[in-house]
């Protein structure tokens, strides 16, 4: 592990590990130290970016349909607002944890900065298992943490978003909540809502398309031809059956996807809108899926293709099988799929990675257009959208290219140099005391 040296003439040393750790917040606390020594960040500056700003953990009394009351635990914390008010969506889980949720939206700042979005980073969740709740429950469940939240979040202050388990309907519940506490219409106070209540053309697919987008760009780098070229995505949610479908429009082979239930290989390529059909017929998953040969999430990521996407869940490639992982591009479609064990196994292997804080940036990047049209109250096409939207990642990947090249440092390491260097630079104009 590296020690990051700070100005300051003091060293920030990692506390040594028996193991590699699977804690999303020291993964990202480890590549943030390496970068803060690359570019010489100083101690106070370092300091102040390596913690939350505000972390807020309520109870949520809710009544479940068998008249008893739950009592759920929420989580939202704002780790900066050093470059304007805070962003980031809410997970429903129960995998939700404070580490988990820090570690969220530590890289919402440092994606939004990527993105050159004037936001701040922010992630909340609550510790439930929406699977097993009603649609009344998690209504209930949604406006009482809305309520718990109503002096957190706001339209200037801090703008929550969907994330795992919830979508345009939770945003929606979280407006009709927000506005009549404030007893006025509030849509800006979330983005990712339904269309009729001021959501943005191409926000569904905005995640999905910016993986898209960083991969060809990626790709144009390391002369790959997309239509001789082969992919595997982990992760059939949202992210990644847009970036499948995206990919299979490009003329990529898509030979092998997955969910929560397995992975499907085929080798001829799979049907991405036939799979898509079948998944939403089929309760929002691929169980029983007969277009290629089940095998599982593990072999997915180790598959004989060009391109792997892991748009399911943190901590997916470890290093005890980032060795055996064969593809020369990969693009993080999920939030922390690789740990930073593994990371070092596969720059060893010559693999690009192209990190979660640069490739899914499109999401955040239609929020904040969804933003500025219900502040401004003019909507834009979604060609137009598109347009914006490509030129925004595209920019990003070069400008973290250039950094990595500068430097010889891996793609990940280059984005967070690049974001430390604009947040940090936001934090010393501002000023401290």
């Amino acid at each position: 592990m590296l020690t990051a040296e700070i100005k300051g003439k003091k060293k920030i040393t990692p506390a040594p590990q028996s193991a590699e750790s699977t804690n999303p917040y020291e993964s990202m606390l480890e590549r943030f130290k390496v970068a803060a020594e690359k570019i010489g960040l100083d101690e106070e500056t370092y300091n102040i970016l390596k913690s939350p700003d505000r972390q807020y953990l309520v109870s949520l009394p809710v009544r479940m349909d068998d008249g008893k009351m739950k009592v759920f635990e929420g989580y939202r914390i704002i780790h900066s607002t050093g470059r304007g008010p805070s962003k980031g969506g809410i997970r429903y889980s129960m995998e939700v944890n404070l580490d988990e949720v820090k570690a969220l939206a530590a890289w919402m700042t440092w994606k939004c900065a990527i993105a050159d979005i004037p936001y701040g980073g922010a992630k909340g969740g609550i510790t439930c298992d929406p699977s097993k709740m009603s649609v009344g429950e998690l209504e209930r469940l949604t406006r009482a943490y809305t309520v718990a939240m109503r002096d957190v979040i706001g339209v200037d202050k801090d703008i929550p978003a969907p994330d795992v388990s919830t979508g345009p309907r939770e945003m929606a519940w979280i407006v009709d909540e927000y506005s009549k506490l404030k007893g006025e219409f509030t849509p800006g106070v979330v983005t990712g809502k339904p269309l009729d209540l001021g959501g943005s053309e191409g926000r569904v697919e905005a995640t999905g398309r910016g993986v898209f987008v960083a991969a060809m760009e990626a790709m144009k780098k390391l002369k790959m031809n997309p239509k001789k070229s082969t992919a595997a995505i982990q992760g059939f949610g949202n992210v990644g059956s847009i970036t499948a479908k995206y990919f299979e429009d490009a003329g990529i082979k898509v030979i092998a996807i997955s969910d929560h239930t397995g992975a499907w290989l085929n080798p001829k390529g799979i049907n991405i809108e036939k799979a898509i059909e079948y998944r939403n017929a089929n309760k929002g998953t691929l169980q029983g899926f007969k277009d290629g040969k089940m095998i599982s999430n593990e072999e997915l990521l180790t598959l004989n293709a060009d391109i792997l996407a892991p748009c399911a869940l943190e901590n997916q490639i470890r290093r005890h099988n980032a060795a055996n992982v064969k593809a020369k591009l990969i693009v993080e479609g999920a939030n922390g799929p690789i740990t930073a064990g593994a990371d070092e196994v596969l720059q060893e292997k010559n693999i690009m990675v192209i990190p979660d804080i640069l490739a899914n940036g499109g999401g955040v990047t239609v929020s904040y257009f969804e933003w500025t049209q219900n502040r401004f109250g003019y909507y834009y096409p979604v060609e137009e959208i598109h347009k914006r939207a490509d030129l925004s990642m595209t920019r990003a990947f070069n400008n973290v290219w250039k950094m990595a090249q500068k430097y010889k440092v891996s793609m990940r390491i280059a984005a967070y140099m690049f974001a430390l260097e604009k947040v940090a630079k936001a934090v010393k104009a501002r000023g401290c005391y």
